[in-house]
């Protein structure tokens, strides 16, 4: 997909989310019609109350025409008040579903984006640019569909007074709105660096504020509040200049309004004069006239909002334009939904997206049901490659990854996500109770079975000592339970396969022995990857695959491998002095 129709993708579905249903969408019509015609029909009464008042009306008469007039103008500022309340609900509930949308599609993109853009960015672009449609869509409704409507009705009314102020009028209006577009074409693009150094900024810092521990024990503090300076500055900048373009955009649009608003007064004092209107209709001229005001400053107003909102619906549609590079199957299968998963890696190769170097070369594993695997072997060598791929976070460049006997190409995503788990070193917890941290936000999870597997997995005294139970807040985990937390998690989704990436690397003694007598419960029933760097932990594992440089330099049962003295799998073990 190009980047043009990536785009213009995004922005239909940028579209599509707020449009409203159609029984709102209808009430919105009227009261946005009810809004822009009787300001209109008001002054028609100040004609009639004039002219009827000079030819020697009665006083109930005027009294009836006046009492008309202000129901009109309370009518008209009633349906403004609907249009405004229809359009702040109908705005947000639109740009909430594009917020659950943006999130939804930001976690669905592969791991490749998220590295190049940090999470500080793309909440920028869920939250704050999608605040900033929020706002214009409900500008936009009143502040430019009713107030462009209001101006068309405006013209209208001055034709059917004289046509040669129609014509006047109109082209006036035709001048300031070709003034208002080659203003934005102008004001636009500045507005997008802006958003884009704004995102810039957010990004750093939620970066600075994450790292800020390390910041600090390592005396980088200094350096990153200098990185801090040169971004905010960028911003400032971009910031700057959006604003002067459009400050002056505005500035030329008032004075051609000015000058406009003064070739109409002037023209209709010149037909008055001459006996072609009367002075009804000339007072109804100048209401018309400080009507039309109105509707054009609150257009310039809304410039620098739509110029705002452009940039932020661009990028908005350019994230929903990225799409995950993994492919969809057209006819997916199923893995099986119960029991221990098969693995195999068939001839593997794979190379990280903008990489130089493949990762992975001709890399052959398998695995029947029930096996567990232990991945062993230097930093880098491509233990966590492999276990991705198991995952399918990525995709080999050659070879096939199965489980269950299937291409994981062909499976279906949320059957994987449902039958294949992962335990990492980096748990990442939630500000919220511990029920809600165990299921993930799922609400089908009966609480006893919630209680049991705390106990299963340890955490049964920790438990006892919350004051509310599982509604208790998460707070001061230390990172032994963190991980025991993270297990207890990995057992309510039952995967019929287990990737543990180094899940004790960062423990104590102590807790590294609680944490492995949980691997075994975890382990129990299931397809098991293990990746450690404690080599005592692989002393449970039915397999050993050594890797080096992306390749699997040793495969085969642990015990045939124990069995032969000059295999790299005793040498590792001795050199660590690790239990065999």
């Amino acid at each position: 997909m190009t980047g043009t129709s990536a785009g213009a993708r995004g922005r239909a579905l940028v579209v599509r989310s707020l449009l409203p249903g159609r029984r709102l969408g209808f009430a919105l019509v009227v009261s946005v019609l009810a809004t822009t015609v009787l300001p209109v029909l008001a002054p028609q009464f100040t004609l009639r109350f004039v002219d009827d008042a000079m030819t020697g009306a009665s006083t109930g008469h005027l009294v009836l025409v006046a009492v008309g007039y202000l129901s009109l103008a309370i009518a008209a500022l009633a349906a403004r008040t609907v249009t405004g309340w229809l359009a702040n609900g109908l705005a947000w509930d639109g740009t909430n579903r594009l917020r659950e949308r943006l999130a939804e599609h930001a976690l669905a993109l592969d791991l490749g984006y998220h590295g190049k853009h940090p999470p500080g960015e793309l909440i920028e672009r869920v939250d704050g640019d999608v605040a900033a449609v929020a706002d214009f869509a409900v500008a936009f409704l009143l502040d430019v569909v009713v107030n462009v409507l209001l101006l068309a009705a405006i013209v209208v009314g001055v034709f059917l007074v004289d046509v040669r102020l129609g014509a006047v009028l109109t082209g006036y209006c035709l001048v300031v709105f070709l003034a208002m577009a080659r203003g934005q074409r102008w004001a636009v693009p500045s507005a997008t660096r802006s958003r884009a150094a704004s995102a810039a900024l957010y990004g750093e810092l939620e970066e600075s504020l994450a790292g800020a521990e390390d910041l600090r024990a390592n005396g980088a503090g200094e350096h990153m509040l200098s990185r801090f300076h040169r971004t905010s500055a960028a911003w400032y900048h971009a910031e700057y200049r959006a604003a002067r373009i459009g400050v002056a955009v505005m500035a030329g649009v008032s004075v051609a309004f000015a000058g406009g608003t003064a070739v109409v007064l002037g023209s209709a004092a010149w037909l008055l004069n001459a006996g072609a209107l009367t002075v009804g209709t000339a007072v109804l001229l100048l209401q018309y006239t400080l009507l039309l005001r109105a509707p054009f400053e609150r257009l310039i107003d809304q410039l620098r909002a739509y110029q705002g909102a452009l940039a932020s619906v661009a990028r908005v549609a350019d994230l929903l334009g990225h799409q995950p590079v993994l492919p969809q199957p057209v006819h997916p299968r199923q893995l099986p939904a119960t029991g221990p998963l098969s693995a195999r890696l068939d001839r593997v190769s794979f190379t990280y997206p903008g990489g130089d170097r493949p990762s992975l070369f001709d890399v052959d594993i398998e695995l029947a049901p029930g096996e567990s695997l232990g991945l062993v072997g230097r930093t880098g060598s491509g233990k966590t490659t492999i276990a991705r791929l198991l995952l399918r976070m990525y995709d080999p460049d050659a070879g096939a990854v199965c489980l269950g006997g299937l291409d994981l190409r062909d499976v279906d995503s949320a059957s994987l996500r449902r039958r294949a788990g992962m335990v990492t070193q980096d748990v990442q917890l939630f500000s919220t109770s511990i029920r809600d941290n165990l299921t993930l936000f799922r609400p089908d999870t009966d609480d006893d079975r919630l209680r049991a597997v705390l106990h299963e997995v340890g955490l049964g005294e920790w438990f006892a000592a919350q004051p509310e139970g599982l509604d208790s807040a998460l707070r001061g985990v230390s990172a032994g339970e963190a991980q025991l937390l993270a297990f207890a998690r990995t057992l309510l989704s039952d995967p019929g396969i287990v990737v543990l990436d180094e899940p004790s690397s960062r423990l104590d003694l102590a807790t590294e022995r609680r944490v492995e007598e949980c691997i075994d419960r975890l382990l129990a029933g299931r397809t098991g990857v293990v990746i450690a760097h404690r080599l005592s932990v692989l002393s449970r594992m039915d397999k050993i695959a050594v890797v080096s440089g992306g390749r699997i330099v040793e495969f085969g049962y642990r015990t045939d491998l124990l069995a032969d003295s000059r295999s790299r799998f005793v040498g590792l073990l001795n050199l660590t002095g690790a239990a065999r």
